[in-house]
């Protein structure tokens, strides 16, 4: 009778993870590649046949100015949507740490918004700042503060601001929830001791709160600026670039490259391009991560 030869333990798991390395393969790793090889062609989706053209598309990329600009706008909208919805989800963290009556009500409240779609978020906004029938107009009007209504999404100076206050308000839930875990893993010895010796709530904040959550602080950072760097939906929904380029991020500007001019080399290059700028906020991320553990 033949014995069956049993699997050693080095087999198995190539076996388990096999399966996941394929699908990794196929739906990951060679579409990436493949937009690396067509950025250095001049292929478009009016015609079929292409060549290859080296570093044009890239020389051409960085002489073009509306790139440049591009690139400043997608960094000015990763600061801002990060910092501010950071700031605001840290002070609403502190205060429902307080263990308050109601407290776990409005943290429930408070999460609702993150789990409506960044395209119903969209038009909510544009609906609050819309220059005819909005909202702030009309609150803003009989307060007095300003006679005519102003169009908030239809000015180059404003229309920036608007979309990073809507991604705020969206990801405000997101911080609030993993800065609340971090201020209740804070050793709670350690700040009676303060407080015994004399310091005030906020020397005690910077000097043992902060400390003890640095770790989680740039995690969640790095990670909210990584999701704001490849963010498409909201800017998308609320001005699809507009007015004159002024919300135009890296992710809008190679959709439009792509499917508005159909020029799929110039979105490869574009893209690829992104994709360095994320690897680099990723490598921090996993760095960080990695000193963690």
């Amino acid at each position: 009778m033949t014995r069956v030869k049993s699997l050693s333990d080095k087999q198995m798991g190539v076996l388990l993870i096999l399966p996941g390395l394929c699908v990794f393969l196929a739906i990951i790793l060679y579409p990436f590649v493949n937009s690396i090889i067509m950025s250095f062609t001049d292929r478009t989706l009016l015609s079929p046949e292409y060549s290859f053209v080296a570093f044009k598309n890239y020389i051409n990329v960085f002489k073009d100015p509306y790139f440049l600009e591009t690139i400043k706008t997608t960094l000015v909208f990763v600061v801002f949507s990060t910092a501010v919805p950071f700031a605001l989800g840290l002070i609403w963290a502190i205060v429902l740490n307080q263990g308050f009556r109601g407290s776990e009500f409005l943290r429930g409240v408070t999460l609702v918004n993150w789990i409506i779609p960044g395209a119903a978020i969209g038009f909510l906004w544009m609906w609050i700042f819309n220059g005819e029938f909005g909202i702030l107009n009309s609150v803003l009007k009989s307060l007095g503060l300003i006679d005519r209504n102003v169009a908030w999404m239809g000015q180059k100076s404003t229309a920036l601001i608007v979309v990073i206050i809507a991604r705020s308000w969206q990801m405000l839930p997101w911080y609030m929830a993993f800065l609340l875990g971090g201020l209740q893993g804070v050793p709670f010895d350690q700040i009676e001791a303060a407080r015994i010796d004399g310091a005030s709530n906020w020397q005690t904040f910077t000097k043992i709160v902060l400390p003890s959550m640095s770790g989680i602080i740039f995690v969640i950072v790095a990670l909210g600026a990584i999701g704001n760097l490849q963010h498409f939906d909201l800017p998308w929904v609320m001005a699809e670039g507009g007015p004159a380029r002024a919300t135009t991020t890296l992710s809008i500007d190679v959709y439009r490259t792509a499917f508005k001019n159909w020029n799929m080399g110039k979105a490869a290059t574009i893209g690829t391009i992104w994709a360095v700028l994320l690897g680099v906020f990723s490598f921090l991320y996993l760095r960080q991560v990695k000193d963690v553990d």
